[in-house]
């Protein structure tokens, strides 16, 4: 067995790596690293490492004959390479060379690849946009509502809607959930990215190692024949109930390493109010079925994570309020801290995250979910409680069964419709009209099963779902759970000209 992989830097694509390695079948690994500097020594340490298991090049994924000799001769191709936040904030090109540029050249040199290898390509939890309380539960099918100024989440949904439309013979698309790795604290002191996280954002976690034992599983049984049914379809990748924790539970765990929490580190207005991303995957059982990968839990994970960091303890010796000035509050004046953008006047992004609710000063005033102010929380994190969104037909149907009916009851939902007369293929493109009368080419499983919709009026940029939410009950049932319905804002990549078509009077 022959395969590709980008991405090796990362947490999940170092764990990927190392445990496919495990396998006996795998005669060679081809991997793809960047320029920048780490990797020369990463390199080293893995040819020492793997030998002549393993072959690297070095280069840009945006380059196209880089992508060709990657792929050629190749069994299956891996794709995990991303810039992510907060390095996608503040770098837009590197976002889009990476994100957007790079799996497109890489999706085309699949396509053209004679005989074509497998394509798994791991997307984002970022493209469903943000989630709370009213609606925790996601799923496959979901309305792909991007947080305004996510640019990672902007390239990604891009990125997966091309390699949906290429017409590679044999892919899977991942959904990659947030992810529990070794360097998740020291990783995240560094920039104001942290409160971006809303206090009752379902999160579900996944570690780095299970990331990678996913991997290896689905080369391992596929190449055994053992994985009928797997490819050509979208998949969310979660832990599982024991995966499920809260924006505030989250703090909490880490803080609990080192003698603190959430409050009394933090105050609530440094958190947005909305405008993150995150959810509980119903359905992320699935892949646990074909797998078995699921093996950390969120609390078990950093409890695990203190015992091997035993460094970490040492913070309970210092004074709370030393930690909170000195570690925390600085990171207040940073360019991507909320409240950074309110002492600077950016009132776009203040609106965008915070929107015409007035954040709690104080932790009395907070209704916290996990601390049961809300409902039994227990009892909401379980998928049999779960309120699921409508995806405005018969979603128990398999792709195979679904009818030109099935596709027309869909585009209606959306505020649009169907332009074809009949169905022979859901995988095959066919033409649609939005609301706005643009009409556009996509396959019914991208737009039914991937939840993507018109690209000129429903993807960014420019952010336009509180119009979009107007026309359409598909993006109004979720859009609604944290926007007010005289919201009509849009907000432009720049960040600087909403066009505030009432943000006024919102205020």
């Amino acid at each position: 067995m022959k395969i590709a992989m980008t991405g090796v830097s990362g947490n999940m694509g170092r764990e990927a790596l190392a445990q496919t390695m495990e396998l006996d079948s795998v005669e060679l690994v081809r991997v793809l690293l960047s320029w920048r500097k780490r990797n020369k020594q990463l390199a080293k340490r893995l040819k020492k490492q793997y030998g002549d298991r393993i072959e690297i090049m070095r280069g840009s994924l945006a380059n196209r004959e880089a992508c060709r000799v990657l792929v050629a001769g190749m069994d299956y191709v891996i794709h995990m390479a991303a810039v992510i936040p907060p390095r996608s904030d503040n770098d837009f090109d590197a976002s889009e060379e990476c994100n957007l540029i790079g799996t497109m050249a890489l999706a085309d040199a699949v396509y053209e690849a004679d005989p074509q290898p497998k394509f798994v390509h791991i997307s984002t939890v970022a493209l469903y946009g943000n989630r709370n309380e009213k609606h925790p539960f996601g799923r496959v099918g979901d309305p792909l509502l991007i947080s305004p100024f996510d640019t990672y989440a902007m390239h990604k949904l891009r990125a997966e809607r091309y390699v949906l439309e290429r017409g590679i013979k044999t892919w899977a698309v991942l959904r990659q959930s947030a992810m529990l790795h070794p360097n998740i604290m020291s990783d995240n002191i560094s920039d104001g990215l942290m409160f971006h996280t809303c206090m009752n954002a379902p999160l579900e976690w996944v570690s780095s190692r299970d990331s990678g034992l996913l991997i290896k599983r689905i080369l391992e049984r596929d190449e055994k024949g053992e994985v009928d049914g797997f490819w050509k379809n979208i998949y969310n990748i979660g832990a599982g109930e024991h995966g499920r924790s809260t924006g505030y539970d989250t703090f909490n765990f880490g803080f609990r390493m080192i003698g603190g929490s959430t409050e009394k580190f933090f105050k609530p207005d440094w958190f947005s109010y909305r405008n993150f991303h995150g959810l509980w995957y119903y359905d992320g059982d699935v892949l646990e079925e074909l797998f078995h990968y699921q093996r950390d839990g969120v609390e078990e994970y950093w409890d695990a994570l203190a015992k091997k960091h035993r460094i970490y303890a040492l913070g309970k010796l210092v004074p709370k309020k030393l930690i909170h000035f000195f570690l925390f509050r600085r990171l207040l004046k940073t360019p991507n801290s909320p409240m950074h953008w309110k002492k600077s006047g950016d009132s776009a992004r203040v609106y965008a995250y915070f929107g015409p609710v007035k954040t709690p000063t104080t932790w009395s005033e907070c209704k916290i979910i996990s601390r049961g102010e809300l409902g039994d929380y227990d009892a909401m994190r379980k998928k049999e409680n779960a309120v699921l969104l409508s995806h405005g037909y018969d979603d128990t149907k398999s792709p195979l069964d679904w009818t030109i009916g099935d596709v027309r009851s869909a585009a209606l939902f959306r505020g649009g419709e169907c332009l074809a007369r009949e169905l022979t293929d859901p995988y095959a493109p066919i033409e649609w009209r939005c609301h706005e009368g643009h009409t556009f080419r996509l396959s019914a499983y991208t737009v039914l099963k991937g939840g993507h919709w018109c690209p000129q009026c429903c993807e960014p940029a420019p952010w336009d779902f509180d119009r979009q939410a107007k026309f359409s009950p598909y993006i109004a049932q979720v859009w609604y759970d944290s926007h007010a319905k005289n919201e009509d804002i849009c907000y432009d990549l720049d960040g600087k000209t909403p066009v505030i078509r009432s943000l006024e009077e919102n205020k």
